[in-house]
């Protein structure tokens, strides 16, 4: 630290925050006496902090500080800029493969006589282990006698006071346990082997909401300075911590890993969309209505690769938690981040959450000295933006996002015929492509020895789950209240409905107790069974076998309803082929009905057993309702109590042996953790990048392929390459586990890509995890092919449309590819993570010019491609493209910076890492 001041340029502006301690300093920005800093967004400030803070003349330059002062004139210039944020956070779907890069680096950096222990973090990095737990034990998946008795006597067991949400949640944690040992092991020898690596244990939360409750810092107070707290993170939903006034976004696994080894992220300065909010939301409304609201009108707007920074008298409207709940869905708008600066209401939030006076002082005091705190209320205030859009929030109304992607808003009073528009519809992203005589076919069943059927619209998996909703006590006190309602007014759910409960801490099920509304919640089937993503990433866990051969037999568009982010076709459960984003009040509504189907407004909830038809807006609690019992309810003892041993309260972890090596000795009977081939036969010399010659397309894709349909996260389908290689290993169905549970497995990986049954090839002009060879024209698994064309040496290329890789920010849809041998991807635009991930295994991003496609230049994909890659580089150039038919085009290649064009001559972010740490 005393060597950075000393060559800081910007040393003459620290100054003490507090006279009467002056060994706690800062970088007081207001003493750069420049009007311009007074005009930037809060946002592009913390970039400020940091460039002024790092200055050190050779990572960060005085002229990236002065790139930065001067956004006004140089966010519409593409300028490109590093940024250190203070931290790094990972889950444990992304932290393991990191773990096993850092390990397979450490080997690296030895072959090429460096000191491996470079390999190391040098930036905190916290990672929660919140991706494993799987729902396989609820109220409809206990067996034998057991289960006949629940089903029967649910109501005797809660007389008895038998605790059924903590047998579920203990039966889950177990096999979570039983399943994942082997990784859980792994990341222990990670914590012990790597500085700078804390782990918060399994059953802890989930990350975006552990951090918002507990590591989020706020303002950094360390080396005798104070700083913003910011972070990258390796999950898209790193953005929920914007909600609090902490700069923070998703990137992928292998940029965050180069962030913790000392890199700063390059970035492109970004434009900043104000959004002004306005109004009062109705008394009926929902956080989550508000940001399904803003999501769609933000995806019309336009804001990818954007900073979306939240002003005006609305913002004041809002909790903490609704704030969180609006940034942390910003990845399904396409931002980067989704800013709140901190205000008065941030620090009663930080007060509530357990923070002590000294650090709240110093937060409050520091952020109003460099002009960071803001007051919502004051126009004089607010920055100047690229662009400012408005919301009023009186206009928002109940409505759901459905049944295929985030952005595509529902309003509750249209569900019932969006429903029926969706089931006639052409096959896309609001289609289904149903033959009208067979909208109304119903399937009998029997479920636990009584008659049940299922249609079209059947609600089979009703979840309350995800760190979107589950942080915010508004909703989910709402959900208890609604449900105490509903069970007093005898409505039940019907029992062959998968439904779930998985806060994203223990804070959660302490305030649902405290106040009460637990029992209801568990008598309506909406026990806690984890900790956990679970239902979200689509550790859903199976349904009852009756339904599912139902659903089968039908060929239904069954539907699953979750208070999640992400509902992406494949990715909640392979059966729910419709799936719909709601708050958790309308989960329970929903599940009550058992339908999609139904208008709410016209037609009863359910008929109860007296005959009386109930109606949703009979049992709805108002807003001020909620906010009563959570004033009474929700108090800092509970989040004191929860977090004050949430690091040593598991039992299971702390008695996990783990070595305690530098180097890891790797275990090649493992199925779990495997060194991984991406730095086989690296050298200190850099190899110069070639053109990609005659090139055959594995996959031609449509748009909006997501990274789930690149590299699945959920279960392993018995008749696929990966659950081939398992099986060879002497592994049964039974141990298969998931695809995100084997990300520490590169032969698994590699065999899970593209492996997504609802991945439609236009080769084969249907949905499955297929392709075609084409020199034999052979239809088979995409693994084998690409084996094949490997075997033969041929290059690959994918061919797709918009979006390319929108989505979870998933280093393995990356990785995966670079695998299979693909060069290069040829998209009409790509998600932003995504983007950064190839270049990062260098495979090059190619963009069809404005005007092309696909279709508009002619191209089946049965072509041959060569890249022409020239000998000068330069960012964003456009390159030629020749086909083997005579046909020559041009692209963009999308490395966007010269950093990325260094990554890329590395051929990717890692080894660039390692040639770096292996010189003495």
């Amino acid at each position: 630290a005393l060597l950075l001041v000393m060559t800081n340029p910007y040393a003459y502006i620290i100054e003490p925050l507090d006279p009467q301690k002056p060994d706690h300093k800062f970088f007081n920005l207001k003493k750069l006496k420049d009007p311009r800093y007074d005009q930037l967004p809060f946002s592009i400030r913390v970039l400020l902090e940091s460039a002024v803070r790092n200055c050190d003349g050779f990572l960060v330059k005085k002229e990236d500080v002065e790139k930065v002062l001067n956004w006004k004139v140089t966010q519409s210039q593409t300028v490109e800029v590093p940024f250190r944020p203070a931290r790094v956070i990972l889950q444990d779907f992304t932290g393991v493969p990191a773990v096993v890069d850092f390990a397979a680096m450490r080997d690296a950096v030895k072959k090429l006589q460096g000191d491996p222990e470079k390999i190391n973090p040098v930036c905190p990095a916290d990672l929660v282990i919140d991706h494993s737990i799987q729902v396989d034990f609820n109220r409809n998946c206990v067996t034998g006698f057991i289960s006949r008795v629940f089903a029967f006597y649910n109501l005797f067991f809660y007389l008895l006071n038998l605790n059924q949400e903590h047998r579920f949640l203990q039966k889950n944690q177990d096999l979570e346990f039983e399943r994942n040992r082997e990784r859980f092991e792994f990341l222990k020898w990670g914590s012990k082997a790597f500085r700078n690596m804390r782990i918060i244990p399994p059953g802890s939360g989930i990350v975006h909401q552990v951090n918002l409750e507990y590591l989020a810092r706020v303002v950094f107070e360390q080396d005798g300075y104070y700083y913003p707290d910011s972070l990258v993170g390796t999950d898209s939903h790193t953005t929920m911590i914007d909600g609090l006034g902490v700069l923070g976004w998703g990137v992928g696994g292998i940029e965050a890993e180069a962030v913790m080894l000392g890199q700063p992220i390059s970035m492109v300065l970004p434009e900043v969309i104000g959004y002004k909010l306005q109004g009062t939301p109705n008394k009926y409304i929902t956080s989550t209505d508000i940001v399904l609201t803003v999501t769609k009108h933000l995806r019309q707007v336009g804001v990818v690769g954007k900073f979306v920074e939240f002003f005006g008298p609305g913002v004041a409207q809002l909790s903490i938690a609704d704030r969180a709940t609006i940034a942390n869905m910003c990845p399904e708008y396409g931002a980067t981040a989704a800013f709140f600066p901190v205000d008065q209401i941030s620090i009663h939030y930080l007060k509530q959450t357990g923070g002590d006076a000294e650090k709240l002082n110093y937060i409050e005091k520091y952020l109003k000295a460099v002009g960071m705190f803001r007051d919502y209320s004051n126009t004089a205030e607010d920055p100047q933006f690229t662009q400012v859009v408005e919301l009023d929030l009186s206009t928002v109304v109940p409505c759901c996002s459905g049944p295929k992607r985030p952005q595509d808003k529902v309003d509750v009073s249209e569900m019932k015929q969006d429903f029926k528009t969706c089931l006639g519809a052409k096959q896309g992203f609001k289609g289904f492509q149903v033959a009208p005589e067979r909208h109304d076919v119903r399937v009998p069943f029997q479920f636990n020895g009584a008659e049940y059927s299922l249609s079209h619209g059947s609600v089979v998996i009703a979840a309350i789950t995800s760190c979107t909703n589950t942080s915010n006590p508004s909703v989910m006190l709402g959900a208890g209240l609604l449900a105490q309602r509903a069970v007093k007014a005898g409505l039940r759910v019907k029992p062959y409905i998968k439904t779930s409960l998985s806060p994203g801490s223990g804070v959660v099920t302490y305030y649902l107790k405290e106040s009460g509304v637990m029992d209801f919640l568990s008598q309506l089937g909406f026990e806690v069974v984890g900790y956990g993503c679970m239902t979200c990433i689509g550790n859903s866990g199976p349904l009852p076998e009756p339904v599912v051969e139902a659903i089968t037999q039908g060929d239904l568009v069954a539907a699953g309803v979750l208070s999640g982010n992400r509902n992406f076709e494949g990715r909640v459960h392979p059966n729910t082929r419709a799936n719909y984003l709601a708050s958790p009040p309308l989960v329970i509504a929903y599940a009550i009905a058992g339908t999609m189907r139904i208008d709410f407004e016209k037609e009863p909830l359910a008929v109860n057993s007296q005959g009386k038809e109930v109606f949703l807006r009979d049992i709805w609690p108002t807003r001020e309702e909620i906010q009563a019992v959570e004033r009474q309810f929700v108090i800092p003892a509970m989040f004191k109590e929860v977090y004050e041993k949430v690091e040593k309260v598991n039992e299971r972890w702390n008695s996990l042996k783990a070595p305690s090596d530098k180097l890891y000795t790797w275990d090649p009977s493992s199925t779990y953790i495997k060194s991984p081939p991406f730095f086989d036969g690296l050298t200190r010399e850099l190899q110069t990048p070639n053109s990609i010659t005659d090139a055959y397309v594995l996959l031609n894709l449509g748009d909006s392929v997501t990274t789930d349909h690149i590299s699945p996260a959920g279960n392993i389908a018995r008749n696929s390459a990966a659950a081939r290689y398992l099986t060879s290993r002497g592994l049964t169905p039974r141990e298969f586990n998931s695809y995100g549970s084997r990300r520490g497995n590169d032969a698994v990986m590699a065999r899970g890509t593209f492996a997504n049954i609802r991945l439609f090839n236009k080769f084969i002009n249907k949905q499955a995890p297929s392709t075609i060879y084409l020199p034999t024209e052979e239809t088979m698994d995409v693994f084998d092919a690409a084996e094949k064309y490997q075997q033969a040496g041929h290059p690959l290329l994918i061919l797709a449309g918009k979006e390319y890789g929108s989505g979870s920010s998933r280093d393995w849809a990356a990785k995966g590819p670079f695998l299979l041998g693909i060069k290069a991807v040829l998209a009409e635009s790509y998600e932003r993570i995504h983007r950064s991930n190839l270049v990062g295994m260098g495979i090059i991003p190619l963009e069809y010019l404005p005007g092309d496609s696909a279709e508009s230049l002619g191209l089946s994909g049965r072509e041959r491609y060569t890249v022409i890659i020239p000998p000068q580089i330069t960012p964003r150039m456009n390159v030629d493209i020749k086909l083997d038919t005579g046909k020559t085009f041009q692209a963009k290649m999308r490395f966007d910076t010269d950093v990325e064009l260094t990554y890329f001559h590395h051929g990717g972010i890692l080894n660039y890492m390692i040639r770096k740490m292996s010189q003495n």
